[in-house]
This record gives C-alpha cells, sequence and structure tokens, in this order.
C-alpha cells in the first residue's frame, strides 16, 4: 500500500497524525514513566506512598502503620527510593522517608481521586 492510500485511511489529517506518532518517538521516557506505573502498581508500595504524603517516618513506625514487617517495609521503600518516587534523610542513627517530589503526590491523588469517582 502507497503513501498516499495509507493516508487516506486515517480519520485525522495527516499532520495530527505525525503529531501523535512523535509524542510516541521516545520510547526511553515511556518505558520510564510505565515503570514509575508499575512501582506504584503493588498495594503495599501504594500504601507507603501514600502515608508518606502525609508524613515523615522511619522505617519502624512505617511499617507499624501499614502493618508488615520492618524487613518488607525497608525492601518497598528500597525499590521506590530507586523509582525517585521517596528519599530519605539521617538523624543521628535514624532514617526518615518522605515523597520525592509533588509530582508523585498529584498523580496518586489524581488516581486515588479518579478510583473514588468509579
Amino acid at each position: 500500500m502507497n503513501d498516499i492510500m495509507k493516508e487516506t485511511l486515517h480519520t485525522i489529517s495527516g499532520e495530527k497524525f505525525s503529531q501523535l506518532r512523535q509524542l510516541l518517538d521516545d520510547n526511553d521516557y515511556i518505558l520510564e514513566a510505565a515503570e514509575t506505573f508499575k512501582s506504584l502498581s503493588d498495594s503495599t508500595r501504594l500504601r507507603i506512598v501514600l502515608v508518606l504524603q502525609e508524613n515523615e517516618l522511619c522505617v519502624h513506625d512505617l511499617a507499624e502503620i501499614i502493618q508488615t514487617s520492618e524487613s518488607n517495609a525497608s525492601h518497598q521503600l528500597r525499590l521506590l527510593r530507586s523509582m525517585n518516587i521517596v528519599k530519605y534523610r539521617r538523624a543521628g542513627k535514624r532514617v526518615f522517608y518522605s515523597i520525592d517530589d509533588e509530582h508523585i503526590s498529584h498523580l496518586v491523588d489524581d488516581m486515588m481521586e479518579h478510583v473514588a469517582e468509579l
């Protein structure tokens, strides 16, 4: 099929078609976004993010609040840290975790609002 015939099959203009295709040009960017969503798709990690949106916490308190072991909480926090979803700071021997940036909070808030409307 030649380009002229292909173009006539589209319900949108060729320019708009090209614009939409360009949205997908940066595959690395898309894969990174998909990995971020995948990180948030686990219920334990999502609970961690929801709690950390409200308050900076150490692993011990976080584990108690979300009702999991400290080992599991630490494991999940490591994954969230590697995805730049959470960050930490040291205070003496303690490590406190919080949300890395407001984009994650907005993303989670919008998702929770969407789910509440279903």
